[in-house]
């Protein structure tokens, strides 16, 4: 997926369908998890969920097309922008066999202490992981 250095793929489940015969809108949450998550793991090199340390923020999704039972989705994640202590990542979702596109998605993550209970900077060291994976400045 050109612009995307990470893709994950993930399968459409039957439960992933609703009364209208695709994939219910608020699945879509998942599939963005699922793209998360890997990049969580390859890019930070964090793979403990206790150790992700981030708070998802904001969400946004543009369905453009609907997925249905059988697919397998391609959900391209990379990093937009770092803050001080956010991460936008945006993604793109398309129907593996065919490319066609299924939606476009944002997330702001936020850098958490959970002892404290409350937002940090990010680390110099996933701030230069993510840059240099992605080329950000």
């Amino acid at each position: 997926m050109e612009g995307y250095r990470l893709v994950a793929e993930v399968p459409v489940r039957f439960s992933d369908m609703d009364a209208m015969g695709h994939v219910n809108n608020a699945v879509y949450l998942n599939y963005l998890e699922a793209a998360r998550v890997e990049y969580i793991a390859s890019v930070m090199g964090v793979v403990e969920p206790k150790d992700y340390g981030v708070i998802i923020a904001r969400v946004e999704i543009d369905y453009k097309s609907p997925a249905s039972n059988r697919e397998t989705i391609l959900v391209g994640c990379r990093v937009e922008s770092l803050g001080g202590s956010s991460i936008r990542m945006d993604y793109r979702l398309e129907d593996k066999a065919t490319g066609r596109l299924v939606a476009l998605a944002k997330t702001v993550m936020v850098a958490y202490d959970y002892g404290l209970g409350k937002p940090k900077r990010l680390s110099e060291e996933l701030r230069r992981k993510m840059e240099d994976f992605d080329g950000i400045a």
